[in-house]
């Protein structure tokens, strides 16, 4: 084998068209993500992209748009109950789900209804 991969680059969460206001105020206001620009080439298509970490996530307009319910990205967060806290004031809903041996973890939908976990891992 003549290849090997060197990690993830981005990850795409789909959202319906006319995203871009609603993702800016959650991924941006709310979760204090940088929106970092498009591509000239790739502006018409809509939506918007944010950097996390040294990962960007996508948020790409899809027509036929249905929340992803079960696949998700785990958002790695340094205080994850200042995070917790700061969604709760602004009563987006909290999921608990199984805990993970080594971290604390929860999750909450986006404003379009995809599922992200935020997760901080034990020291």
């Amino acid at each position: 084998m003549n290849f090997s991969f060197k990690g993830i680059d981005h990850i795409q969460l789909a959202a319906p068209m006319g995203c871009e206001e609603q993702a800016r105020r959650f991924y941006g206001d709310l979760l204090g993500l940088k929106e970092i620009p498009k591509p000239e080439n790739l502006q018409r298509r809509g939506g918007c992209w944010f950097i996390c970490g040294s990962q960007e996530i996508h948020i790409g307009v899809q027509e036929s748009f249905l929340p992803a319910k079960k696949a998700h990205p785990g958002l790695v967060v340094e205080n994850l109950e200042e995070l917790r806290g700061s969604l709760q004031k602004l009563k987006v809903t909290i999921k608990e789900e199984a805990p993970i041996e080594g971290r604390k973890r929860f999750f909450a939908d986006d404003p379009f209804g995809n599922r992200i976990e935020f997760l901080e891992f034990l020291a």
